[in-house]
């Protein structure tokens, strides 16, 4: 998700998401149309899940700050067992969970809570990959990353994801991380990374 507006010329129309590979590709989704919600372009996308490639056949996945489920969908197209898709807006929610249904797809869990509410709950099961895309405004991305390691809701061995605007202060890793990938593309950086033992599930 988060926060500029913007369309892949190549991969989108306008108020629509592509999907770019997968059980589901070149099947195109509705964007709700909620005030400052961006998909991750599908040229990041392309990138990401070529890296996690080793990693995302049958994974158990959270896409915080969901907006328009671009990242967890995509997963889900690609082989992941289960993705739990966290928003705090009741019309991006309703919309995501209308394309979950388009696609007639299992595996997805839509829950209208903030992600930091989410990540103070109970933690029933470690996730194998986290997506973390939240309104750049919003400046989120260590505390999400913090909660995820002192609630231990991450699998030994996880991936994580970062969005972030390229103009932000160079993120640091929670201790025990490790940086796998750090790439920007126009305004955007992103990064992957891989959990430490501390606060594993």
């Amino acid at each position: 998700m988060a926060a500029r507006k913007t369309a892949d010329k190549k991969t989108s129309r306008q108020g629509q998401l592509r999907i770019v590979a997968g059980n589901w590709r070149s099947r195109l989704l509705q964007i709700a149309d909620v005030p400052g919600l961006r998909p991750t372009a599908a040229r990041i996308r392309e990138t990401v899940f070529n890296w996690l490639a080793p990693s995302i056949h049958g994974a158990s996945c959270l896409d915080l700050c969901a907006g328009t489920g671009a990242l967890g969908i995509e997963a889900l197209s690609r082989g992941a067992s289960r993705v739990v898709f966290i928003d705090p807006s009741p019309v991006a929610t309703t919309a995501l969970k209308d394309n979950i249904a388009s696609l007639n797809a299992s595996g997805a869990e839509v829950l209208n809570v903030d992600a930091q509410t989410y990540l103070g709950g109970p933690n029933v099961e470690p996730f194998d990959i986290v997506f973390i895309d939240p309104p750049f405004a919003a400046d989120l991305q260590r505390e999400l990353c913090r909660l995820l390691t002192l609630r231990r809701w991450l699998a030994a061995d996880a991936r994580i994801y970062i969005e972030m605007d390229r103009d932000q202060p160079e993120f640091r890793m929670p201790d025990g991380w490790q940086e796998l990938k750090n790439k920007t593309a126009g305004k955007v950086r992103y990064v992957l990374a891989k959990a430490g033992s501390e606060g594993v599930g």
